[in-house]
């Protein structure tokens, strides 16, 4: 409400959260669990004596180090630029709150950087153990780093006892963040091993090749043994509220819950057929088919999770306009248009009901929808509703529609809404 609106009405607010958000965190998994996957078959390669797989793991230190180090950093920035837009007030909460982890995080990512150059650039120029020294300290800054964020991130959902304590601790170690981070740990695991069957099927020795491949779809497989009971764990770990949004109490999170049930199988299912030893014309194929199948995978994850807080952006704390728990009270009294400090009307009268009800929209919806685009279509919602039956909607949000946040502007400011949704609704139907 403090804060000026990126107004994307046609696209919807969460849209670029959501695309940028999940192409980072599949880059940053893997960051994660291949620091495990180099140091470990690089042991691998030492004590087999198999001066191959040792030039594996250097050229797949090169494919590694330029899509996490690359990719992975831009996408990050890309993430703090579109949140900071899109959503200031959580951003700023998130900052204020928790400086002292993020600038922990940052610590743990210029070690990753650091280790991860030293790592690829003294291939045969060390000694093999401090080489592998080397790339532990890659792979235990990387995993510190998914410790504070998970943390930060899982805190949205179960801020546990901060809001009464306000202590950093509390909401820090928060009730999903243990199985929030084992779930996520054992998913980098097993896109380290996603990763590795995209660089080992171009090995062109066939032997290796297929002695690579075997090995890549075993660190795809394994890990599901305990990333599934991890997930039922992080499941039992959320609010109440959230987890009958998880299991089909919003019309929104079934379609990206039943992908994540259907598509673990197909990735288990794929690893096995890499495992058996496919003909080298279909492995190449696979291991990209598994990498897409891998991403979606991730980004129905992801948005179960983001949807799962609804209606707040940090559970039980802030709604997903922005508003505060505690001052919903206040703005209701005072009015949405009135409280906020960037609107271009600051009442509603009956000349600019429509332009008022437009401003509304930006502020209170936007989050959460769209005017006619990709992110829960607004006027799909309201096609059959008279503006009546819109009035009554929104006067009961965050009651009959326990997924939406309460409508916290006056009874005026609620027609004006109305009023422009409904000429917004007709004017698509001329």
């Amino acid at each position: 409400m403090n804060y000026p609106v990126w107004d994307i009405s046609w696209f919807g607010g969460g849209i670029p959260v959501a695309l940028i958000a999940t192409f980072h965190v599949f880059i940053a998994h893997f960051a994660v669990g291949g620091g495990l996957f180099l140091v470990l078959t690089e042991h691998y390669a030492y004590r087999s004596k198999d001066s191959r797989v040792l030039e594996y793991v250097r050229t797949h230190t090169r494919f590694f180090l330029l899509v996490t180090m690359v990719l992975g950093a831009l996408t990050g920035v890309a993430i703090w630029l579109v949140i900071s837009v899109l959503n200031p007030a959580a951003t700023s909460l998130l900052i204020h709150t928790y400086v002292f982890a993020w600038g922990t995080e940052w610590v743990f990512f210029l070690v990753e950087i650091l280790s991860l150059l030293i790592y690829y650039y003294t291939f045969e120029r060390m000694k093999p153990g401090h080489h592998l020294t080397v790339g532990w300290i890659y792979f235990v800054a990387a995993w510190l780093s998914l410790f504070m964020i998970n943390a930060i991130v899982a805190f949205m959902l179960t801020p546990g006892q901060w809001p009464e304590t306000r202590s950093f601790w509390d909401g820090l170690f928060n009730p999903s963040f243990l199985p929030s981070l084992c779930f996520r740990t054992f998913l980098a695991f097993t896109l380290a091993g996603s990763y590795g069957l995209l660089t080992s099927t171009r090995i062109q020795d066939n032997e290796l090749r297929q002695k690579m491949v075997r090995y890549c779809a075993l660190w795809l497989v394994a890990p599901f043994a305990l990333l599934l009971p991890s997930a039922w764990w992080y499941l039992q770990s959320i609010p109440p509220g959230a987890k009958e949004m998880v299991l089909g109490l919003s019309p929104e999170i079934p379609p990206f819950t039943s992908a994540f049930v259907w598509l673990t199988p197909l990735i288990i299912l794929g690893g096995l057929l890499m495992i058996a030893r496919l003909p080298r014309s279909l492995q190449g194929t696979m291991a990209i088919l598994l990498l897409i199948i891998g991403f979606l995978h991730m980004g129905s994850f992801e948005m179960t999770r983001e949807a799962s807080r609804r209606p707040f952006i940090i559970h039980g704390h802030m709604y997903t306009n922005g508003i505060l728990v505690s001052r919903l009270h206040e703005v209701k009294q005072k009015g949405v248009l009135a409280y906020a400090k960037w609107t271009k009307v600051k009442e509603v009268t009956s000349q600019n009901r429509i332009a008022a009800g437009r401003e509304l929209f930006k502020l209170v919806c936007l989050e959460c929808h769209s005017l006619g685009g990709p992110k829960n279509n607004i006027f799909e919602r309201i096609q059959k509703m008279t503006p009546a039956g819109l009035r009554a909607v929104i006067s009961r949000m965050g009651e009959k529609i326990p997924y939406m946040p309460p409508f916290p502007g006056t009874t005026q400011e609620a027609e004006a809404l109305a009023s422009f949704l409904f000429e917004g609704q007709k004017g698509r139907k001329k």
